[in-house]
Protein backbone atom coordinates (compact mmCIF):
# COMPACT_ATOMS: atom_id res chain seq x y z
CA UNK A 1 0.00 0.00 0.00
CA UNK A 2 1.21 3.49 -0.87
CA UNK A 3 1.57 6.09 1.85
CA UNK A 4 -1.52 8.29 1.95
CA UNK A 5 -0.89 11.65 0.24
CA UNK A 6 -4.37 13.16 -0.21
CA UNK A 7 -7.46 12.26 1.80
CA UNK A 8 -10.78 13.97 1.08
CA UNK A 9 -13.60 13.16 3.49
CA UNK A 10 -17.30 14.02 3.09
CA UNK A 11 -16.45 17.16 1.14
CA UNK A 12 -19.26 19.61 0.40
CA UNK A 13 -18.39 22.57 -1.83
CA UNK A 14 -20.52 25.52 -2.90
CA UNK A 15 -20.12 28.24 -5.51
CA UNK A 16 -22.12 31.42 -4.92
CA UNK A 17 -24.19 29.56 -2.30
CA UNK A 18 -25.09 26.74 -4.72
CA UNK A 19 -23.77 23.37 -3.54
CA UNK A 20 -21.84 21.58 -6.30
CA UNK A 21 -20.17 18.73 -4.39
CA UNK A 22 -22.35 16.69 -2.04
CA UNK A 23 -20.06 14.62 0.15
CA UNK A 24 -17.04 13.51 -1.89
CA UNK A 25 -14.63 10.91 -0.49
CA UNK A 26 -11.32 10.24 -2.23
CA UNK A 27 -7.91 8.95 -1.15
CA UNK A 28 -4.75 9.13 -3.28
CA UNK A 29 -1.50 7.49 -2.22
CA UNK A 30 2.02 8.63 -2.99
CA UNK A 31 3.30 7.63 -6.44
CA UNK A 32 -0.23 6.85 -7.68
CA UNK A 33 -2.16 7.91 -10.78
CA UNK A 34 -5.91 8.37 -10.32
CA UNK A 35 -8.47 9.28 -12.96
CA UNK A 36 -11.67 11.21 -12.23
CA UNK A 37 -14.16 10.78 -15.06
CA UNK A 38 -17.72 11.81 -15.76
CA UNK A 39 -19.86 13.87 -18.12
CA UNK A 40 -19.36 17.63 -18.31
CA UNK A 41 -20.95 19.61 -15.49
CA UNK A 42 -20.81 16.89 -12.83
CA UNK A 43 -18.39 18.66 -10.47
CA UNK A 44 -15.03 17.23 -11.55
CA UNK A 45 -13.30 20.59 -12.02
CA UNK A 46 -14.90 21.90 -8.82
CA UNK A 47 -13.10 19.16 -6.89
CA UNK A 48 -9.78 20.19 -8.43
CA UNK A 49 -10.33 23.84 -7.55
CA UNK A 50 -11.39 22.94 -4.01
CA UNK A 51 -8.23 20.90 -3.43
CA UNK A 52 -6.02 23.74 -4.67
CA UNK A 53 -7.88 26.32 -2.55
CA UNK A 54 -9.50 28.56 -5.16
CA UNK A 55 -11.38 31.14 -3.03
CA UNK A 56 -14.40 31.10 -5.36
CA UNK A 57 -15.11 27.54 -4.16
CA UNK A 58 -16.35 27.43 -0.57
CA UNK A 59 -15.91 24.25 1.50
CA UNK A 60 -19.03 24.14 3.67
CA UNK A 61 -18.21 20.84 5.40
CA UNK A 62 -15.77 17.97 5.22
CA UNK A 63 -11.98 18.02 5.13
CA UNK A 64 -8.96 17.92 2.84
CA UNK A 65 -5.81 16.38 4.32
CA UNK A 66 -2.58 16.59 2.31
CA UNK A 67 0.62 14.81 3.31
CA UNK A 68 -0.71 14.37 6.85
CA UNK A 69 -1.84 18.00 7.33
CA UNK A 70 -5.37 19.38 7.26
CA UNK A 71 -5.26 22.05 4.53
CA UNK A 72 -8.99 22.73 4.33
CA UNK A 73 -8.53 26.34 5.45
CA UNK A 74 -5.13 27.07 3.88
CA UNK A 75 -4.91 29.74 1.14
CA UNK A 76 -4.02 28.73 -2.40
CA UNK A 77 -0.39 29.96 -2.24
CA UNK A 78 0.36 27.89 0.86
CA UNK A 79 -1.08 24.78 -0.77
CA UNK A 80 1.11 25.37 -3.81
CA UNK A 81 4.20 25.63 -1.60
CA UNK A 82 3.31 22.29 -0.04
CA UNK A 83 3.38 20.67 -3.48
CA UNK A 84 -0.08 20.87 -5.08
CA UNK A 85 -0.24 21.85 -8.76
CA UNK A 86 -3.25 22.41 -11.02
CA UNK A 87 -3.15 22.39 -14.81
CA UNK A 88 -6.16 24.48 -15.80
CA UNK A 89 -8.76 23.43 -18.34
CA UNK A 90 -8.57 26.94 -19.84
CA UNK A 91 -5.15 28.45 -18.95
CA UNK A 92 -5.24 32.20 -18.36
CA UNK A 93 -3.27 34.75 -20.36
CA UNK A 94 -0.96 36.94 -18.26
CA UNK A 95 0.24 39.97 -20.26
CA UNK A 96 3.50 41.49 -19.05
CA UNK A 97 4.83 38.32 -17.39
CA UNK A 98 6.97 35.99 -19.47
CA UNK A 99 6.64 32.23 -19.22
CA UNK A 100 10.24 32.07 -17.95
CA UNK A 101 9.67 34.72 -15.27
CA UNK A 102 6.45 33.08 -14.12
CA UNK A 103 8.08 29.67 -13.66
CA UNK A 104 11.16 31.13 -11.96
CA UNK A 105 8.99 33.09 -9.52
CA UNK A 106 6.93 30.00 -8.69
CA UNK A 107 10.09 27.96 -8.12
CA UNK A 108 11.60 30.60 -5.84
CA UNK A 109 8.40 30.72 -3.81
CA UNK A 110 8.82 26.99 -3.28
CA UNK A 111 12.58 26.57 -2.88
CA UNK A 112 14.12 30.01 -2.31
CA UNK A 113 16.42 31.94 -4.64
CA UNK A 114 17.78 30.16 -7.71
CA UNK A 115 20.97 30.68 -9.67
CA UNK A 116 19.87 32.14 -13.00
CA UNK A 117 22.25 29.93 -14.98
CA UNK A 118 20.97 26.75 -13.35
CA UNK A 119 17.36 27.77 -13.90
CA UNK A 120 17.88 28.62 -17.56
CA UNK A 121 19.73 25.35 -18.16
CA UNK A 122 16.95 23.26 -16.64
CA UNK A 123 14.26 25.27 -18.45
CA UNK A 124 15.97 24.80 -21.81
CA UNK A 125 16.36 21.06 -21.27
CA UNK A 126 12.76 20.64 -20.18
CA UNK A 127 11.39 22.64 -23.11
CA UNK A 128 13.35 20.41 -25.46
CA UNK A 129 11.69 17.33 -23.95
CA UNK A 130 8.31 18.84 -24.85
CA UNK A 131 9.38 19.96 -28.34
CA UNK A 132 8.78 23.59 -27.37
CA UNK A 133 10.54 26.38 -29.22
CA UNK A 134 12.90 28.19 -26.81
CA UNK A 135 11.48 31.55 -27.88
CA UNK A 136 8.28 30.78 -25.94
CA UNK A 137 10.22 31.22 -22.69
CA UNK A 138 10.41 34.99 -23.31
CA UNK A 139 6.84 35.41 -24.54
CA UNK A 140 4.11 36.66 -22.23
CA UNK A 141 2.44 33.75 -20.47
CA UNK A 142 -0.12 32.16 -22.81
CA UNK A 143 -0.60 35.40 -24.79
CA UNK A 144 -1.08 34.43 -28.41
CA UNK A 145 -0.47 30.75 -27.61
CA UNK A 146 -2.58 28.14 -29.39
CA UNK A 147 -4.59 25.69 -27.30
CA UNK A 148 -1.88 23.06 -27.64
CA UNK A 149 0.88 25.54 -26.76
CA UNK A 150 -0.98 26.59 -23.61
CA UNK A 151 -1.28 22.98 -22.49
CA UNK A 152 2.41 22.35 -23.22
CA UNK A 153 3.27 25.43 -21.14
CA UNK A 154 1.27 23.97 -18.24
CA UNK A 155 3.07 20.63 -18.52
CA UNK A 156 6.38 22.53 -18.65
CA UNK A 157 5.47 24.24 -15.37
CA UNK A 158 4.61 20.88 -13.82
CA UNK A 159 7.94 19.34 -14.85
CA UNK A 160 9.88 22.35 -13.55
CA UNK A 161 8.02 22.62 -10.23
CA UNK A 162 7.97 18.86 -9.51
CA UNK A 163 4.91 18.94 -7.22
CA UNK A 164 3.93 16.09 -4.92
CA UNK A 165 0.45 16.09 -6.47
CA UNK A 166 -0.44 17.30 -9.96
CA UNK A 167 -4.10 17.78 -10.84
CA UNK A 168 -4.66 17.86 -14.60
CA UNK A 169 -8.04 19.30 -15.55
CA UNK A 170 -9.05 18.22 -19.07
CA UNK A 171 -5.45 18.63 -20.21
CA UNK A 172 -6.14 16.78 -23.47
CA UNK A 173 -9.31 18.73 -24.31
CA UNK A 174 -9.31 20.28 -27.78
CA UNK A 175 -5.84 19.04 -28.72
CA UNK A 176 -4.85 17.35 -31.96
CA UNK A 177 -3.21 13.93 -31.97
CA UNK A 178 0.36 15.25 -31.97
CA UNK A 179 -0.30 17.65 -29.09
CA UNK A 180 -1.96 14.89 -27.04
CA UNK A 181 1.08 12.70 -27.65
CA UNK A 182 3.45 15.44 -26.46
CA UNK A 183 1.36 16.20 -23.38
CA UNK A 184 1.09 12.49 -22.57
CA UNK A 185 4.87 12.17 -22.82
CA UNK A 186 5.26 15.10 -20.44
CA UNK A 187 2.94 13.43 -17.94
CA UNK A 188 4.88 10.18 -18.28
CA UNK A 189 8.16 12.02 -17.66
CA UNK A 190 6.69 13.65 -14.56
CA UNK A 191 5.82 10.25 -13.11
CA UNK A 192 9.19 8.78 -14.09
CA UNK A 193 11.34 11.66 -12.81
CA UNK A 194 9.50 12.71 -9.65
CA UNK A 195 7.29 9.77 -8.64
CA UNK A 196 4.68 12.40 -7.87
CA UNK A 197 0.99 11.54 -7.74
CA UNK A 198 -1.54 12.48 -10.40
CA UNK A 199 -5.26 13.20 -10.42
CA UNK A 200 -6.31 13.34 -14.07
CA UNK A 201 -9.74 14.92 -14.57
CA UNK A 202 -11.21 14.02 -17.94
CA UNK A 203 -14.26 12.88 -19.85
CA UNK A 204 -12.20 11.14 -22.54
CA UNK A 205 -9.42 8.57 -22.37
CA UNK A 206 -6.89 9.77 -24.94
CA UNK A 207 -4.34 11.01 -22.41
CA UNK A 208 -4.59 7.72 -20.50
CA UNK A 209 -3.51 5.45 -23.33
CA UNK A 210 0.22 5.64 -22.52
CA UNK A 211 -0.15 5.81 -18.72
CA UNK A 212 -0.47 3.25 -15.94
CA UNK A 213 -3.66 3.98 -14.02
CA UNK A 214 -3.87 2.87 -10.39
CA UNK A 215 -7.48 3.86 -9.76
CA UNK A 216 -10.45 5.34 -11.60
CA UNK A 217 -13.47 7.16 -10.21
CA UNK A 218 -16.74 8.23 -11.83
CA UNK A 219 -18.50 11.41 -10.71
CA UNK A 220 -22.18 12.12 -11.26
CA UNK A 221 -24.06 15.14 -9.91
CA UNK A 222 -21.35 16.10 -7.44
CA UNK A 223 -20.79 12.65 -5.96
CA UNK A 224 -18.34 9.86 -6.79
CA UNK A 225 -20.65 7.01 -7.74
CA UNK A 226 -18.16 4.35 -8.78
CA UNK A 227 -14.57 3.42 -7.90
CA UNK A 228 -12.37 0.86 -9.60
CA UNK A 229 -9.09 0.17 -11.32
CA UNK A 230 -7.92 0.60 -14.90
CA UNK A 231 -10.62 -1.81 -16.01
CA UNK A 232 -13.23 0.80 -15.09
CA UNK A 233 -11.86 3.08 -17.81
CA UNK A 234 -12.43 0.31 -20.37
CA UNK A 235 -15.92 -0.28 -19.05
CA UNK A 236 -16.75 3.39 -19.50
CA UNK A 237 -15.44 3.28 -23.06
CA UNK A 238 -17.75 0.37 -23.83
CA UNK A 239 -20.91 1.29 -21.91
CA UNK A 240 -20.74 5.03 -21.28
CA UNK A 241 -21.32 6.78 -17.97
CA UNK A 242 -25.06 6.28 -17.60
CA UNK A 243 -24.86 2.58 -16.73
CA UNK A 244 -22.26 2.95 -13.97
CA UNK A 245 -24.17 4.50 -11.08
CA UNK A 246 -24.12 2.39 -7.97
CA UNK A 247 -27.41 1.52 -6.31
Amino acid sequence: MSKELLKIQDLHVSVEEKEILHGVNLTIGQDETHVLMGPNGTGKSTLGYAVTGNPAYSVTSGSIVFDGEDITELPVNERAKKGIFLSFQNPLEVPGVTLSAFIRSALEQKTGRLRLWDFKKKLKETMALLNMDESYAERDLNVGFSGGEKKKAEILQMLMLEPKLAILDETDSGLDVDAVRTVSEGVRLFRERTHGSLLIITHSTRILEALHVDAAHVMEEGVIVRNGGAELVEEINEKGFGSLKED
